[in-house]
Parts: C-alpha cells; sequence; structure tokens
C-alpha cells in the first residue's frame, strides 16, 4: 500500500455537503482505504475571481493502485458527480485531484505525481500539513511546511470546519 493525497473542492451550492459526498465516494474505490482528511478550508478562487469560493480539503488514502488507476477512479467519481465545470478553472460541484502517490514522480500525457501546482497552492498545502505535517514533496525534494513558510496571504485560506465524518 502507498499513500496518496487526493484535494477535494467545491464551490456550487452545498459545498460541504458535496465533499463529504466524494469522500462517501472515495471510500468506494477497490485496494484503497480512506486514512485520514484534513478539515475544510475556505478559498478564493483561482483563476476567475467572480466565481464563488471554494471549499476544500486534502484526503490521504492508502492503496495499492497504481497512479493511474486511481486517476481514473477519481475522474469517474468527478463525472457522477455532475462536476459542472466547462472549463478548467470554472465553478464546479466537485473537484478532485490526485496530489501525491508515495514518493513517485510521474509525466505522463494524461497524469502528472506529484501534481504541478501542490506546492504553489495554499489550499493545497495547508490541509496537507494538518494530516501529513511532514510530507517531502518527491519532486522537489522539500519539506511542504518549508514551502509554506515561504508563502505570503496565509490568509487567503480560512478555516471553515472540522474534518467531516464518514
Amino acid at each position: 500500500m502507498s499513500p496518496a493525497f487526493v484535494g477535494l473542492g467545491s464551490n456550487i451550492e452545498d459545498r460541504a455537503r458535496h465533499l463529504v459526498a466524494a469522500l462517501e465516494a472515495l471510500g468506494e474505490i477497490p485496494d484503497s482505504k480512506r486514512v485520514r482528511v484534513s478539515s475544510l478550508y475556505e478559498t478564493d478562487p483561482v483563476g476567475d475571481p467572480r466565481q464563488p469560493r471554494f471549499v476544500n480539503a486534502v484526503l490521504h488514502l492508502d492503496t495499492s493502485l497504481e497512479p493511474d488507476r486511481l486517476h481514473d477512479a477519481l475522474h469517474r467519481i468527478e463525472a457522477e458527480a455532475g462536476r459542472g465545470a466547462k472549463d478548467r478553472s470554472g465553478a464546479r460541484t466537485i473537484d478532485r485531484d490526485l496530489l501525491y502517490h508515495g514518493a513517485r514522480v510521474l509525466r505522463s500525457r494524461g497524469l502528472t505525481v506529484p501534481h504541478p501546482w501542490a506546492p504553489d497552492r495554499l489550499f493545497v498545502l495547508i490541509p496537507m500539513l494538518e494530516i501529513a505535517p511532514e510530507w517531502i514533496d518527491p519532486a522537489l525534494g522539500v519539506r511542504l511546511s518549508d514551502l509554506l513558510r515561504r508563502r505570503r496571504n496565509l490568509t487567503a485560506v480560512r478555516w471553515f470546519a472540522p474534518p467531516p465524518k464518514w
């Protein structure tokens, strides 16, 4: 089993309810076990600032699935939830990203692990540090806590709710 981290976000309707539904669906992924989920955090949208604010979280899974199979399962969950965004940065019912898959560094046509934006996004770093405070980005060889210390405007991410129960 390898640790995998999945970023979740929603900015349409009952955002927290959409995240809980996604967490329940993630619990059904074969050969995978939910380990821990972060608190929920409210964040400004990236891209179009006119869209609603997001609620984000990060889930730690232990999985024996290869990254491409886990990524496919995440896409199915997103599609079944009626993602809602026609463009990559638009409003959506649920967004999910495979952030990390163990110490793997993978760059293929359809998948990059670690997620290329993970070290730059506070809505990833802050929840990740809550559930995996010693995590090292395998592509950069840098502890996430060190990346966070270099960041400004930490108020762009605000605590929203405790970790959801599943």
